[in-house]
């Protein structure tokens, strides 16, 4: 095995999602041009890595909204939102599990048909 000498096989270490880049070029405008804090926040945390974005579920977001003087003000979430089953339908079993164990069950559905209820995860 050899040394990558002329690093040509190195990993940029920026994003290239269209999304994300024209967000950060929409934002570094007017954080450049006005003291606005605003727009500075947001392209601060348009600059943060996956694991220092936590993602926000709707439900904390309505309890965050229906506090007194938030009535009539609009929020902004840079990161993930997620959608909370319990706000669908009320009762559902297995509301607090991780959101990167569903994509495992479809995996196993995927594989060989439904999978058992109660088997463990090895």
């Amino acid at each position: 095995m050899g040394v990558d000498v002329r690093h040509k096989k190195d990993l940029k270490v920026r994003r290239k999602e269209p999304k994300s880049c024209l967000l950060v070029k929409l934002y570094r405008l007017p954080s450049r041009r006005t003291n606005s804090t605003f727009n500075q926040v947001v392209l601060k945390r348009l600059f943060m890595s996956r694991t220092n974005r936590p993602p926000l579920s709707i439900s904390r977001m309505i309890r965050k909204m229906k506090l007194p003087g938030w009535e009539n003000k609009t929020a902004v979430v840079v990161g993930t939102v997620q959608e909370v089953p319990k706000l669908k339908a009320l009762g559902t079993p297995h509301s607090h599990t991780k959101p990167y164990f569903r994509s495992r069950d479809q995996k196993f559905e995927r594989a060989r048909g439904l999978r058992y209820k109660n088997e463990p995860f090895y």
